[in-house]
């Protein structure tokens, strides 16, 4: 009796022991999947800042490049392709899964490559916009935004790199398989952007 009463109280601990340790490691997984969302929204929001500085951008060139109407349609087409990408994103509620962020950044990588286009046109044609002081403060905002981009791409990519030792480390990712916790992809840098442009005004 006294034997059976041992081995008892010894499998119920060990569950127990299981139970807490489960609940602890879930609790975890959900903390840093939401730090992923969040800082997913703060990389939206960088980008959607630099997206509403575009139109300023092009109305205050407008005037000088008339010529340049085709690249300024590509810019227009690509901020356009980007504002679906950001709708289709947010109408999912999956905001950061691997797809989102790839459908995000390859309509980011198209809307950063018809803008350089864009603005290294207006400004071999007309050299004289550099004086223009309306494009010289959406010049310098738009460095600050790019700067604010990388940055939240940065933090972007510590919270998945935390939220993934957690749901691929053992035991977690026991738990993370028992819970249906996936990795999830970092934002990634498009082929050659070890090579900063150089848009000059």
């Amino acid at each position: 009796m006294k034997k059976s009463l041992i081995v008892t109280i010894a499998v119920a601990c060990i569950l127990a022991l299981c139970f807490i340790g489960g609940c602890s490691s879930y609790n975890g997984m959900v903390s840093a999947q939401q730090s992923v969302d969040k800082q997913w929204g703060n990389v939206e929001n960088a980008y959607q800042r630099r997206a509403d500085l575009i139109p300023n951008l092009v109305n205050t060139v407008k005037g000088y490049a008339e010529h340049e109407k085709s690249t300024l349609q590509n810019v227009t087409d690509a901020r356009a392709g980007l504002t679906q990408a950001y709708n289709d994103a947010t109408a999912s509620q999956a905001d950061a899964s691997p797809e989102n962020v790839a459908a995000y950044q390859q309509a980011q990588e198209k809307l950063n490559s018809a803008l350089n286009v864009y603005v290294n046109a207006v400004r071999e044609a007309y050299p004289d916009l550099k004086a223009n002081e309306n494009f010289l403060g959406l010049q310098a905002e738009l460095e600050q935004t790019e700067n604010r981009v990388a940055t939240e791409r940065k933090r972007y990519n510590d919270e998945v790199e935390k939220y993934n030792v957690k749901v691929l480390r053992f035991p977690g990712n026991i738990f993370a398989s028992m819970f249906g916790f996936q990795k999830r992809d970092m934002f990634k840098a498009e082929a050659g952007a070890e090579r900063a442009p150089k848009v000059e005004f």
